[in-house]
């Protein structure tokens, strides 16, 4: 397939639509890690994101009968707008299939280059099937996002790009992998012309499927997936994607959230470009992987895949930077319940900065504060201070790390509620949909009592909520029950010690 897709690649037709994107010198994080880093700026595309490659090179391709037919896909944003705007250069009828939880800015980006966006489905599954129905039924072409040749071809001619923009050897390549098109692409025809050159895949650590399809030799597909970074969202890669990166990609690595947030920061620090999460995958791989590795004076690239970001998702990333630059610690923290002794915790700290002090009055006794730091040396410094502050006498608790405390608790207003008596706690990932939460009180009954509930809009597909409920240790089984056929999913946080030391 290799000699094939070179040939695909060397032929593709993307400049119809496509620019030859610059490769830019990321001037402050080449200084801060001590190598030569550039930023692939695909996210300067017409349509904010690669995308448009694989789809024009794809559409082209077709016979004039099945132009005459038009296509379909489906799509949650970038490689709807890809379809889009080859239709209209190539004057093809296109109909995009998006689940109903697209973000407008998506679905008006389709309609303003001519594309028919139809929103069914509550997830990309749900829309892939409709698509599939509608290009059964009335003769319409599948374009697929990312296992078609001719998609991954397109993809390819960001390697040949990269290869005249930067005629010194590259030592590692860093890419996106959502479905794998992107990556495949761009090893294949890297690897052929530079087999020395290193290729790093990158995924988020909640939608995985490539990462854990290398580990186990075969295509692995995700029960659920974290629609954090949705531009790589993907349960399952692609046949043919998974086939040609066991050959061409080295090594594949995953970032968390934090991480990834760090890694848009430090994008916009160096172009003021505000990339979307899937976006800035790569750089956060490529921070991380330099840092594991201890490289320096290497020349580094790294994919900018894409920046349609939802403008409600920046309070977000800007919330968890600090935490993914481990420049903020969060710590739980007991103090006496006596006057001064804030006082005496702040001169504990010393000459840090705090950036968030939480506390309610609980007992006479002991008080329970929820602190964040800030830090100038990462995970060191928040070392030190965690061992001084226990050798001055204080239990702390490091939450830097906790979810429950990050997503939920440092947002709560109250304290711990002693009266209530068989008390569980869960996180639940709701869809972002109307009827969302009616579904759950409906499903919930009058069988259990709410005693607890915290939901912040995250700008994302899935709300994330905690719930409080009483339920008696007869119940749990009926409970557990209720929890499995809700279709959300979920995670227990009873034992948490977030929860324990700050509201139980």
């Amino acid at each position: 397939m290799t000699n094939k897709l070179i040939e695909k690649i060397l032929t593709a037709r993307v400049y119809d639509v496509a620019d030859e994107t610059p490769l830019e010198l990321a001037k402050s994080l080449s200084k801060r890690y001590e190598n030569s880093i550039h930023f692939k700026r695909e996210d300067l595309q017409p349509v904010f994101s690669f995308k448009l490659r694989g789809a024009f090179n794809c559409m082209f391709q077709l016979s004039d009968a099945e132009k005459a037919r038009g296509v379909v896909a489906a799509s949650a944003g970038n490689h709807a707008q890809g379809v889009a705007i080859s239709g209209q250069k190539l004057g093809i009828k296109t109909t995009i299939v998006m689940p109903t939880i697209t973000p407008d800015i998506k679905v008006k980006g389709v309609e303003s280059f001519g594309g028919n966006a139809v929103l069914v489905g509550d997830n990309f599954d749900e829309a892939y099937a409709h698509a599939m129905e509608l290009s059964e039924k009335q003769g319409m072409s599948f374009v697929h996002p990312f296992d078609n040749l001719d998609v991954i071809a397109g993809q390819g001619t960001i390697g040949m790009e990269l290869l005249r923009q930067h005629p010194e050897p590259i030592d590692v390549i860093f890419v996106a992998v959502g479905g794998g098109g992107l990556i495949s692409g761009i090893a294949s025809y890297i690897k052929y012309l530079s087999p020395s050159t290193t290729i790093i895949g990158v995924e988020h650590e909640e939608a995985s499927s490539m990462t854990r399809s290398f580990k186990k030799g075969e295509l692995v597909e995700l029960e659920s997936i974290g629609t954090f970074a949705d531009g790589a969202a993907v349960r399952k890669a692609g046949v043919n994607t998974f086939t040609i990166a066991q050959k061409v990609v080295d090594e594949m690595i995953t970032v968390s959230t934090d991480e990834t947030c760090a890694a848009i920061k430090d994008v916009f620090e160096d172009t003021r470009t505000m990339l979307e999460p899937a976006g800035a995958l790569a750089t956060a791989g490529l921070k991380k992987y330099v840092s594991e590795h201890q490289l320096k004076n290497k020349q580094l690239i790294s994919i900018t895949s894409g920046a349609n970001i939802n403008f409600d998702r920046l309070r977000h990333v800007a919330e968890r930077a600090e935490l993914g630059e481990k420049r903020e610690a969060i710590l739980g923290v007991t103090i006496p319940e006596r006057p001064n002794s804030f006082k005496h915790f702040c001169e504990a700290i010393g000459n840090r900065a705090i950036t968030e002090f939480n506390y309610r009055y609980s007992d006479a006794v002991d008080a329970q504060v929820f602190t964040g730091v800030k830090l100038s040396n990462g995970d060191d410094e928040k070392n030190l201070l965690v061992n001084d502050l226990n050798e001055k006498g204080y239990d702390v608790i490091d939450l830097t790390d906790n979810e429950l405390a990050k997503v939920h608790l440092r947002f709560m207003v109250g304290g711990h509620a002693q009266a209530v008596e068989n008390e569980v706690l869960y996180r639940f990932r709701f869809p972002e949909r109307p009827g969302a939460l009616l579904h759950f009180l409906n499903n919930l009954g009058g069988n259990w009592n709410i005693s607890l509930f915290h939901y912040r809009n995250h700008g994302s597909d899935f709300g994330r909520v905690l719930i409080g409920m009483q339920v008696a240790s007869e119940e749990r089984e009926q409970f557990c029950s209720f929890l499995e056929n809700l279709g959300y999913e979920f995670f227990e946080e009873t034992d948490n010690p977030a929860y324990q030391s700050f509201l139980r």
